[in-house]
């Protein structure tokens, strides 16, 4: 599958076994959640979940909160390597807000070049503390980022997607049906609060 052979290509004697192989998911480790520290302050190990199958990346307009861009990849794929995928420059907005994960040289570039003011979180430099003014700066930007959770969490709550497709095509067909009605919802919430103002 590494290869990228198809499912067919590699079990050609049988058809039905191929069919139930999703040759486009991938397997990752998700390491999670905030660090936390022991009584004398060494900090505890953080746990490392095996996660196999797609992710969805979006982005959503910061007036209105509608998702105007998506990409659906394997989970193993690199964030950064989306951002040119789910940021359009049709939208109103010249500043980008993403996490750590999206931030690189080629999309500081990519970004430039489009006239877009980037606002993506800086890493922690690896073997030392975080500068103060670093994470100061980061704390502002994560109030602004974080919107784009609640839409995940809206997403996970309300339609509970759990996705059991074969093939990358059918994941990203179904979380564009999830991603249309996250619209609508909002594209409702927006219109009751305006008719009550």
């Amino acid at each position: 599958m590494k290869a990228g052979k198809s499912a067919s290509e590699i079990w050609p004697d049988e058809p039905n076994k191929a069919a139930q192989k999703d040759v486009d998911a991938r397997w990752t480790l998700k390491v999670g959640g905030k660090i936390r520290h022991r009584s004398d302050g060494s900090p505890l190990p953080q746990i490392a979940t095996p996660v196999f199958g797609c992710k969805s990346h979006i982005s959503i307009d910061r007036r209105f909160g509608f998702i105007r861009g998506q990409a659906v990849t394997s989970a193993s794929a690199p964030d950064g390597r989306q951002l040119r995928k789910v940021v359009n420059t049709e939208n109103t907005s010249s500043e980008v807000w993403a996490d750590g994960a999206y931030r690189s040289q080629s999309n500081e570039k990519w970004l430039a070049s489009k006239m877009l003011a980037s606002r993506i979180h800086r890493r922690k430099p690896k073997g030392k503390a975080m500068p103060k003014a670093v994470a100061r700066a980061n704390a502002k930007k994560s109030a602004i980022r974080a919107r784009v959770e609640h839409v995940f969490a809206h997403q996970k709550m309300r339609f509970g997607p759990f996705i059991r497709t074969i093939g990358i095509k059918r994941a990203e067909a179904k979380l564009t049906l999830a991603n249309l009605a996250y619209n609508m919802d909002r594209l409702i919430f927006l219109e009751r609060r305006a008719a009550m103002a």
